[in-house]
């Protein structure tokens, strides 16, 4: 197959006479030295680069034992996307896999032991190229550690699904393998990576290569024995049968990959090496040619690049620093807000509210949350006292003179944020930006008023704070660059990933969220049965159905916002009366808090005589959804139709195999 790469990555071997006087170990340093900022991949190049390395030293009697490690920062992080993009047959998939797999285990099969010292970031194939030595250390500095391929649309096809789960135990494996990637792609750093067992060691960054190179030393003078259990006399089944029901639950079945992943895992067990990368080879070319790749690929894509290059934002030399922040709130998103301004900024934080109750409630929820993140080891004990000294709070507004960026996060109405706002004013400096986290009110119409209204920007986070990585910064009438461009390099601070969205009701999400679940809910008030209604959309394989997500952003918010976009577009946002009813009655939604159905709440949505099936329903909220982005894009809501597809991907948890929103509504027909 056509070598697809930009940059090769090479295998760099040098002799090192190991400590203790153990012999001769080959060296081999992975490494793609022409961009220092590209990580190091593996495609047809770098394949051969390394067979050729381990074919060196099967000629060599004077060697001991082979390592391998990664340029610095990086171990290794996969297969080459590129080169996988460019795969269009079956036989090709087919090769690739086979290819991986026949170099990669050489390293398990030399007649000597191999070690691998993980330095770095290891994804993908970077891990399993590891999981084929014999012995492995981690750095306590490695950041991420995944095998991210069912979240792509594919299965660790080089050797994952076989050795991992004899390695860590299948429990373990299904964590890395199955749970990870279908939680927003989770990574685990290099100490939990050692705790699950992955590693058999863990040094400290600074001399890690020496100390690893010690460890190596000490095993093979057999000074250090590693004792692995027997976990192919275990039964594996429960393990397996629990993670389908957590694949069933989040995907429907909309996603072949996991489900092909847990195959493979159940068969492992007693497949031999040869007959677990044959099925993974035959895996691995189905799933490349497969549809699913490449919007998983699309959505990648968006995410890496996109996502961090901001269409239309202004000079980022226009940006101010932010030494200070101030939250006008207290309650539990300004809280959420608190904690990350703190976490990721450094800087004072500081929240105002009504009363000391709130405010003091509102310190402590971000001084609890530190000390969970102590208890858990995610930061030092100097780390916490430092975090929890730079959060306070006042009854007045007074302690915001010396802020540079003031965000509030009070009840969604007009009138209130703009009084919040002309209050703010009256104490600040002329250059503290102005931020609303509003999820549907209009910038321009909060900043009227206003002495500088070109201040004034909308900082929309979405809930839970924490975990969903987008920031839609909407730009006001008057909003100026100045403003823009420190908005976008605060929210960057913050590790979230921008989209500069116009000033229109509802923006990208909550506007296209409320067409999606005002479309639903007008089929049950129409009569459909609500639980036909709110499986109609599995087949995407959703992370949750429209019903739960009512439940989960709370009746009376979802009638607010549908009431400001019915204000707006009446003949696309109709209101609900039967949700008018659900808020009035004081429920959370159609089901309990514990998410178990709710008759009476059910029984509120009364008065259709005209049912539909699951695929009407379905059907015509796509339909809906295709319409409203074709609207927004005439409007010039965002720059391009990649903004749509990024904000519903990182803000509404679309799914990444299915792609963009927006190609993935062409794929069916209903967007041009």
């Amino acid at each position: 197959m056509k070598n697809t790469e930009e940059i090769v990555t090479r295998a760099l071997a040098r002799d090192v006479d190991l400590p203790g006087g153990a012999g001769t170990m080959v060296l081999i340093t992975l490494d793609n030295g022409h961009d220092h900022t590209k990580p190091s991949t593996f495609g047809a190049g770098g394949l051969a680069s390394l067979d050729e390395a381990l074919t060196a030293v099967e000629g060599r009697t004077d060697v001991v034992a082979v390592g391998l490690t990664g340029k610095p920062f990086i171990f290794a992080v996969g297969a080459d996307l590129k080169g996988a993009a460019a795969i269009t047959t079956r036989e090709q998939a087919l090769e690739v896999g086979r290819l991986g797999h026949a170099v990669f285990r050489r390293l398990g099969e030399l007649g000597i032991p191999s070690f691998a010292f993980v330095n770095g970031a290891a994804m993908g194939g970077g891990l399993e190229v590891a999981l084929h030595c014999t012995y492995r250390t981690i750095s306590s500095g490695v950041p991420a550690v995944a095998l991210p391929e069912c979240f792509l649309g594919l299965i660790p096809g080089w050797g994952g699904t076989r050795l991992l789960p004899h390695l860590i135990g299948p429990e373990r494996a299904l964590k890395l393998i199955i749970e990870n990637p279908l939680s927003q792609n989770r990574m685990i750093k290099g100490p939990e990576a050692f705790a699950l067992g992955v590693a058999d060691a863990i040094f400290d960054p600074a001399d890690f290569l020496e100390e690893s190179l010690r460890w190596a030393s000490a095993v093979l003078r057999g000074e250090i024995t590693v004792d692995r259990p027997a976990y192919a006399d275990q039964d594996w089944s429960g393990p397996i049968t629990q993670a389908r029901g957590l694949v069933d639950l989040k995907l429907r079945g909309a996603s072949p990959a996991p489900y092909r992943a847990l195959d493979l895992l159940a068969a492992a067990r007693t497949a031999t090496r040869d007959e677990g990368f044959a099925l993974e080879d035959e895996a691995l070319a189905d799933l490349i040619v497969g549809d699913e790749l490449k919007a998983g690929l699309y959505s990648f894509d968006l995410v890496q690049r996109r996502a961090k290059r901001p269409a239309g934002a202004p000079d980022s030399a226009l940006a101010r620093p932010v030494t200070k922040v101030g939250l006008v709130g207290a309650g539990l998103m300004a809280s959420q807000l608190a904690l990350l301004f703190v976490r990721r900024l450094r800087v004072p934080v500081v929240l105002t509210d009504l009363d000391q109750a709130r405010v003091d409630k509102g310190v402590d929820y971000v001084r609890t949350e530190v000390d969970k993140l102590l208890a858990k080891r995610r930061i030092t004990s100097d780390e916490a006292n430092r975090l929890k000294s730079l959060v306070s709070g006042s009854l007045t507004k007074d302690a915001f003179a010396d802020a540079d960026f003031v965000i509030e996060a009070v009840f969604e109405d007009l009138a209130v944020k703009r009084k919040v706002f002309a209050e703010v004013e009256e104490v600040v400096s002329d250059t503290c930006v102005l931020a609303t986290n509003t999820s549907s009110l209009s910038i321009t119409a909060m900043a009227e008023g206003l002495r500088r209204p070109e201040r004034v920007v909308g900082f929309h986070f979405f809930n839970p704070v924490a975990i969903l990585p987008l920031l839609e910064i909407i730009r006001g009438d008057e909003t100026d660059d100045a403003t823009l461009a420190t908005a976008l390099a605060t929210g960057k601070a913050l590790r979230k990933s921008c989209v500069l969205v116009k000033d229109a009701p509802g923006f990208v999400v909550n506007r296209l969220l409320t067409r999606f679940m005002g479309e639903v809910t007008a089929a049950v008030d129409e009569g459909t049965p609500l639980e036909t209604a709110d499986h109609a959309v599995d087949p995407l394989g959703l992370p949750m159905s429209p019903f739960a997500l009512l439940q989960l952003v709370g009746p009376a918010v979802a009638l607010h916002v549908s009431e400001t976009m019915h204000a707006a577009y009446p003949a696309r946002f109709p209101v609900s009366e039967n949700l008018r009813k659900l808020v009035s009655a004081g429920k959370p939604g159609v089901f309990h808090p514990d998410f178990t159905p709710d008759p009476e709440a059910a029984a509120l949505f009364t008065g259709g005589d005209s049912p539909s099936d699951a695929e009407a329903v379905r059907r015509r909220a796509l339909a809906a959804l295709a319409e409203e982005v074709q609207i927004m894009l005439e409007e010039g809501v965002v720059a391009a139709r990649e903004d749509i597809d990024l904000c519903m991907l990182l803000g509404a948890g679309w799914p990444f195999h299915l792609g963009g929103i927006t190609p993935y509504l062409t794929r069916v027909g209903l967007l041009p």
